[in-house]
């Protein structure tokens, strides 16, 4: 306790009006902004963490330095199928050795997790990476060409579109059925359950599964 009253001193001092200010001290202000941007957190969160990590520097910092210095350094997106992997290993989405004929179709690996995490769905994922309307987002950079190619390759019956109900989801959406139509899979979409706006990571297990459930066909020549 006396140790981190110490540091604590250290790190923050009083102001002539009475008010408690952390110390100008440019790594932990460069720490402090960097742990900002993290989804969740703002100013206050990031000093808070900041002070637990000083505290625990061998604990948590040396450690916690050695392993982002680690995937940084090894865990890259895979060219293929969108999903992380590890340079040392290859991409576990793509060396499933389990056969299937589904194919999910999601915009982020949040997403993945998220319908994983579920266990709703048994099969294929692919991660675009964003949707065609995102900032900065060219629709190479989404790696449709290579879900065509896994469409083929693999023999999948249905592709699942479980982009988001937005409207750069849904664009996104159109313009894969679009260029799936000379396959010979069903295409889907996330039906019911499904909000307008919404975004598949922030959806509660009940909701996904009444989405896929009541997944409705996009193939225009089905009966």
């Amino acid at each position: 306790m006396k140790k981190f009253q110490k540091q604590l001193e250290v790190l923050v001092f009083q102001d002539l009006n009475g008010h408690f200010r952390m110390q100008n001290i440019n790594e932990i202000e460069d720490l402090i902004k960097i742990i900002s941007k993290l989804p969740g957190l703002g100013p206050k969160s990031a000093k808070r963490i900041v002070l637990k990590l000083i505290n625990n520097k061998e604990e948590l910092v040396k450690p916690l330095a050695a392993t982002l210095a680690q995937v940084y350094k090894n865990v890259t997106r895979c060219n293929f199928c969108g999903s992380l992997k590890s340079n040392l290993y290859g991409c576990n989405n793509c060396q499933i050795k389990k056969k299937f004929d589904k194919i999910c179709v999601v915009e982020d690996i949040a997403d993945q997790w998220s319908i994983e995490n579920s266990k709703i769905f048994q099969g294929y994922f692919h991660i675009l990476g964003g949707t065609i309307a995102s900032v900065g987002q060219r629709k190479e950079d989404l790696l449709i060409n290579s879900l065509v190619d896994r469409v083929v390759k693999e023999d999948i019956n249905e592709v699942i579109l479980a982009t988001s109900a937005t409207v750069e989801g849904q664009t996104t959406a159109y313009y894969i059925q679009d260029s799936l139509k000379n396959t010979k899979a069903k295409v889907t979409k996330l039906a019911q359950g499904l909000p307008v706006g919404g975004e598949i990571e922030s959806l509660d297990d009940g909701t996904l599964f009444s989405a896929f459930k009541n997944r409705s066909n996009l193939n225009t020549n089905s009966e």
